[in-house]
């Protein structure tokens, strides 16, 4: 397999990480709109919109703002066009949250708005970090060296970490998890999303130490922070997980 694994267009090429990304996308919000139609929704239509335009918002923001200071050493080159090609999924995740949060306070809403969306996020997500694989090198989700019998030349012959395929495999066995534990327990309005935003920032604070990029004189990166930060405003969930769960009768 030669990285990127683009497709061919006549004399051009369709980017295979924004074909996935589209699809993620697509399947995502299939996803969730076939989940609302089956399980009972206790936010209205317009408040849904609402808070939608309100997670867009803070996702965009927190996804771009997060992204450029990614790299801090390269704010010096700032402009428009720079600042619309850096992105990270932790920005993103954060902004919207935060975007949720403060449309929610405004609107009056009290419930869980995050839960219908955890499995359309993981979908989405598998889906992406596909994108992200195939394109190799290119989108710079890329792991370090590795001498590790799975190690993959992602197209300049150094065998590295292939961090996407691990982020997958971390996808897919939060689903599975979540789909174990709801059997199980009576989660908590709100549980679900929590746990997976508390899974995925443990798994992004831990996995951005095998992934090249800056990092401080005292160790940690940006996102390693970013991470740290998501992971103190869920501290309860931490704590006193079993206040999220509840076995059934």
């Amino acid at each position: 397999m030669h990285f990127p694994l683009n497709i061919p267009l006549g004399k051009s090429e369709i980017s295979i990480h924004f074909l996935c990304e589209t699809i993620a996308y697509a399947a995502g919000y299939r996803y969730y709109t076939y989940l609302r139609k089956n399980e009972k929704d206790t936010i209205s239509d317009n408040h849904r919109m609402i808070i939608f335009v309100g997670a867009a918002i803070g996702a965009f923001l927190g996804s771009h703002c997060l992204g450029i200071l990614e790299q801090p050493q390269k704010l010096s080159q700032m402009d428009w066009m720079y600042f619309m090609a850096n992105t990270t999924i932790i920005g993103g995740l954060l902004g919207g949250l935060l975007g949720v949060e403060l449309t929610k306070k405004q609107i009056g809403v009290t419930v869980s708005s995050g839960d219908l969306m955890v499995y359309p996020i993981i979908v989405s997500m598998i889906i992406g970090r596909t994108g992200c694989f195939l394109a190799g090198l290119t989108d710079g989700t890329y792991g370090t060296p590795s001498n590790l019998p799975w190690a993959i030349n992602l197209g300049d012959g150094v065998p590295r970490h292939p961090t996407s395929l691990y982020e997958m495999l971390f996808w897919v066995l939060l689903w599975l998890a979540l789909a174990g534990l709801e059997k199980r327990y009576e989660l908590a309005n709100g549980a679900r999303f929590k746990i997976l935003m508390v899974g995925y920032l443990i798994f992004r604070f831990c996995i951005e130490f095998i992934k090249p990029g800056f990092v401080f004189n005292f160790g940690l990166s940006v996102l390693q922070l970013a991470s740290l930060a998501g992971l103190a405003y869920y501290y309860k969930v931490i704590l006193y997980p079993s206040k999220n769960l509840k076995a059934y009768a």
